[in-house]
């Protein structure tokens, strides 16, 4: 109510809200508000983001409050209403909020008030915390870093078989053709005998395209007892 004692010339109403509570240095809050000049004078609305310094020592307490950014509106005439859809308040650079340390807390807030001449401003303070992590979108940062975890996480979820599959076999992967083909025919000598007289060349080619063996899960040579190797360290 806009008046001195019994000299009254009309209410002043304001109302506002903003989309959420946290932000960062340069992103712009969009501020929503509805203001009503009932009075005989011309009101103009404004926003600011002030900054609150509190230094704890020695059982003293200091506080400094600095303004860091502000916007104005129009002049609202007498009788008249103004609204404000989204109207951008941008963030400059500062220092993020400070709210777990003993000996130095920062706060932030945005105010949304109105200035009339000759008498006390309207003022409605909404508590804002300047972080690190821009908003990503999800409904918490909890929940954003969970989701991300879960998309990233994701081919966990694949489902194994519980006993591993066979793998082909080799005649069915390399016909004979192929393996004729890769292993050319190297005749023997005349005057060699047995084995022994075989090219080197001709055997290293043949090993090379020899079928593996047949897989098993059980290991047909086991071992009795396991092997063990000292392992030493040096301090």
């Amino acid at each position: 109510m806009v008046g001195c004692w019994f000299f009254t010339s009309g209410p002043v109403s304001l109302s506002a809200k903003i989309e959420r509570k946290g932000y960062c240095n340069g992103e712009a809050i969009p501020i929503y508000a509805e203001i009503e000049n009932c009075s005989s004078r011309l009101i103009v609305p404004k926003a600011a983001i002030f900054q609150t310094q509190t230094y704890l020592a020695s059982g003293k307490t200091k506080t400094v409050r600095l303004m860091v950014a502000h916007v104005r509106g129009n002049h609202i005439a007498s009788g008249s209403t103004d609204t404000w859809n989204g109207k951008t308040l941008k963030i400059p650079p500062v220092t993020p909020s400070i709210l777990d340390c003993c000996i130095i807390r920062v706060d932030y807030s945005l105010a949304v008030y109105i200035h009339i001449p000759g008498a006390k401003k309207l003022m409605l303070e909404l508590p804002v915390v300047i972080g690190t992590v821009p908003y990503n979108g999800f409904g918490s940062r909890n929940s954003s870093i969970a989701s991300q975890f879960f998309m990233d996480m994701s081919w966990l979820t694949l489902t194994l078989p519980e006993q591993p599959e066979a793998p082909p076999n080799y005649a069915d992967v390399v016909s004979e053709e192929e393996l004729s083909r890769h292993v050319p025919p190297y005749p023997q000598p005349p005057n060699c005998e047995g084995e022994s007289c075989c090219p080197m060349f001709a055997c290293i080619q043949e090993f090379r395209f020899q079928p593996p063996p047949l897989y098993s899960e059980v290991d047909p040579h086991p071992s009795d007892v396991e092997e063990t190797q000292p392992v030493s360290f040096i301090l």
